[in-house]
């Protein structure tokens, strides 16, 4: 104890210093002697106890927190990692010399494997590797050359020589070696500390000073010399570890792909060559013998570290190569983001791939930052300016002045070229790190995506302050002349400025915006009744952004019309870049009106569900609608435009309690068609034409998985109507409703409720 009321004597207080557990059968210690009184306190402490309020608590001055957490730990069993019960038990031994059979070596290969993958997953090398015996030994003292990586040091070394211990150690060493890459590899880049994976090597240095061409000479020299003992090894059993050596030489390999970043073919052989051997060791783990005292959880007392002692985490083999094999797959695309296409086609490609289910472990997505951003190059050859500007060119400004990089060139200050390159360059400077984000935010796991979008967005937010500062700046300068542009169909035509930069901030604002609001859906954010009033705001946000892209077409086309009305033949160059544009702006219309009418769609079905009461609402005895309502619109709350709703214009546009229930199914009907014809169309995209070169697979399934969740919302909206038409009374339809969870949904971001009669 160390937390007492007020007024509580001294003597009370300082019961509480004896450190560490007593055991019930404990002997009570000797308290008679000539310089001690024993005092029985307890009625003066029952009754300073009654003293105390509900949750008042005071301790000693001099009792601190090192105190009691000692006071807890010590001698204590589930705490202590030095406590034990016996002697016999004060050092566990195991030794590591002793002879072992093929496939007791096989086995606890495998079992390294599985504890390596566990490591990968999140879990730290103290309840994983650090827990072999081998590894122990092999890894402390840290040796200091390739010789003195031995399991036995010092004095008679023949039990070293022994064949299968010499195979084991040739694995370990691999082993523990690509473990250092891949930590450090982690490190360098940004992830999340205990969330995402533990760097923490608890002092030990997982091989650093040995050179990796030394580890890679004994594994070849291994193999060489395991081939040459095949009559001593049964021919199986001789095979099966050959692979697993093989597997540790391409891993290293594997690890060490960066380095040829410039190459794509080269970084992926190593890639390729790990697939290719999978086969034969899933094939063969049956033949392995398990040893499993082997490995203690004991091990933990020998590391730095102040965390107590825990159980040793023990992933299935199954379970351990499907992650393997993952890994080696996942690489292997990867390698594809180095074919750098345009600006477009590398966040396509970074967004399916970090979208896959299941979602790349950290190493691959730490790989990926990597390839991104090493040495401040996008994918080891090209500058952050050069990034931008081709995605400039085909958002908002196809073949534009100012994009010209002759304009650096001009000197007079006088010249209205110098002064675009000059606010060109600002602008670059204060949107490279927001854009560059947004790479880096998609590479983090999926519950940090959202969230760091939302800081993120203030970033947009004031970054298109400055876009529009900038375009005014350079409007007056070049003396652009207003085009007339009408808002709606029909009305008259208002005087518009192509405001370029700023058209460009804020259409990926309202990206984000949406990919907010639907890494909600696929987080499962939302309770089911919110569901009508998040797809309203979804449809809100898409509107806007479709809106804002038939404005930047209407620009994008001006351009060609001039383009192609100037005398003389166009330029091919010119003429790339526009066609270019103008095909991004088409898949942008078409994402966009997919958005808005399935969103609107889901929207209008959830409201009718609500209103039938075919959705209850969970208890909130501390919650109201407007508190929610202010919850789900924080991260947009800075936002000045899009203008954020009210909270009595969201509810209006929820409810729509003027609209009928049928009318509300047929508009919710005609929508759903309308996002079905848009989905068609884009599933027969090509690679060029949706802007997905490199991942145009997983684009696809990803519209295609669209394209059935809006056949499943044409389902559900036509067994609620004819529910509602052969029912008696709306209050006893005879159907249910299941809403399911995102992962059992045909797409994560769009829940169609089930309808079951």
């Amino acid at each position: 104890m160390a937390a007492f009321g007020v007024g509580v004597p001294d003597e009370i207080a300082r019961l509480s210093l004896g450190q560490g557990s007593v055991s019930p059968d404990a002997t009570p210690p000797n308290m008679k002697s000539d310089g001690v009184v024993a005092v029985d306190i307890t009625a003066r402490f029952s009754d300073a106890v009654k003293t105390l309020e509900p949750g008042a608590v005071v301790k000693d001055g001099f009792f601190t927190l090192f105190d009691s957490v000692s006071a807890l730990e010590i001698m204590d069993p589930k705490m202590d990692s030095g406590c034990t019960g016996t002697e016999a038990e004060v050092e566990e031994l195991y030794d590591v010399s002793r002879p072992l059979l093929p496939e007791e070596v096989l086995g606890i290969m495998d079992q390294l494997l599985c504890h390596e993958m566990s490591w990968h997953l999140g879990y730290p090398l103290s309840q994983t590797l650090f827990t072999s015996f081998y590894v122990e030994a092999l890894s402390m003292p840290d040796p200091r050359s390739i010789q003195e990586a031995t399991f036995i040091r010092g004095g008679n070394h023949d039990p070293n020589e022994q064949p299968m211990l010499r195979v084991l150690r040739a694995y370990c060493l691999g082993m523990l070696k690509c473990c250092g890459y891949v930590n450090e590899r982690i490190k360098a880049e940004h992830y999340y500390e205990e969330e995402d994976f533990v760097t923490n090597t608890y002092n030990r240095t997982l091989l650093a000073n040995l050179p990796t061409d030394a580890i890679r000479d004994v594994l070849v020299e291994t193999m060489a010399t395991l081939k040459s003992q095949r009559g001593s090894v049964p021919d199986d059993l001789a095979e099966a570890l050959l692979l697993r050596l093989k597997l540790r030489h391409i891993l290293l390999d594997a690890v060490e792909c960066p380095k040829h970043m410039k190459e794509p073919d080269l970084a992926k052989r190593p890639w390729r060559e790990g697939l290719a051997v999978l086969r034969g060791l899933d094939e063969t783990h049956s033949l392995a013998s398990p040893v499993d005292e082997a490995f203690s959880a004991k091990l933990q007392r020998k590391l730095a570290s102040t965390m107590p002692p825990r159980p040793i985490v023990r992933l299935g083999f199954d379970a351990a190569f499907g992650h393997l094999k993952g890994l080696f797959h996942d690489g292997l695309e990867l390698i594809n983001v180095l074919h750098y296409t345009n600006s477009q086609c590398l966040l396509t490609f970074v967004s399916a791939f970090q979208r896959k289910k299941p979602q790349p472990i950290v190493y691959v997505r730490t790989l990926l930052q990597t390839f991104l951003f090493d040495a401040m190059e996008i994918l080891g050859s090209m500058s952050i300016r050069q990034l931008l500007d081709d995605d400039f060119s085909i958002l908002t400004m196809p073949a534009h002045q100012y994009l010209d990089r002759a304009n650096d060139e001009i000197e007079a200050i006088q010249d209205v070229r110098h002064d675009m390159a000059q606010q060109m360059e600002l602008f670059r400077t204060r949107a490279a790190h927001p854009f560059l984000d947004i790479l880096r935010t998609t590479c983090q796991n999926r519950c940090r995506v959202r969230r760091t979008l939302s800081h993120l967005l203030r970033d947009w937010e004031s970054l298109q302050l400055d876009a529009e500062e900038i375009d005014q700046i350079l409007q007056v300068k070049v003396q652009e002349q207003p085009t007339m542009h009408r808002l709606l169909t029909g009305s008259p035509g208002v005087e518009c400025y192509s405001l370029p930069l700023s058209s460009w901030t804020y259409l990926y604002k309202l990206r984000h915006m949406e990919q907010i609001i639907q890494l909600g859906f696929e987080q499962e954010i939302y309770q089911a009744d919110e569901l009508a009033g998040m797809y309203w705001y979804l449809n809100y946000v898409s509107k806007s952004r479709l809106h804002h892209a038939e404005r930047v077409k209407s620009f994008i086309i001006k351009g060609v019309e001039e383009a192609r009305g100037q005398p003389g033949s166009p330029n091919p160059s010119v003429e790339a870049q526009l066609q270019r544009s103008l095909a991004y702006t088409r898949l942008s219309l078409l994402d966009a009106a997919v958005t808005w009418e399935l969103s609107d769609a889901l929207s209008c079905l959830y409201t009718v569900l609500n209103r039938l009461k075919l959705i209850k609402a969970p208890p909130r005895p501390y919650s109201t609608d407007e508190f929610r309502y202010e919850l789900r619109m924080r991260p947009f709350a800075p936002i000045g435009l899009p203008v954020l709703p009210t909270f009595e214009e969201f509810t209006e546009g929820t409810l729509q309690p003027d609209t009928e229930i049928d009318e509300l199914l047929q508009y919710a009907e005609r929508a759903v068609e309308g996002a079905k014809r848009n989905l068609e169309a884009m599933s027969g995209m090509t690679a060029e034409q949706s802007f997905s070169v490199g991942s145009h697979s997983l684009w696809v399934a990803s519209v295609k998985n669209g394209l059935k969740s809006c056949i499943a919302a044409n389902i559900a909206i036509s067994a609620v109507l004819k529910a509602l038409q052969t029912a008696e009374s709306p209050d006893n339809l005879g159907i249910t409703v299941d809403v399911p969870a995102p992962q059992k949904a045909y797409h994560e971001w769009w829940i169609v409720p089930r309808i079951l009669s």
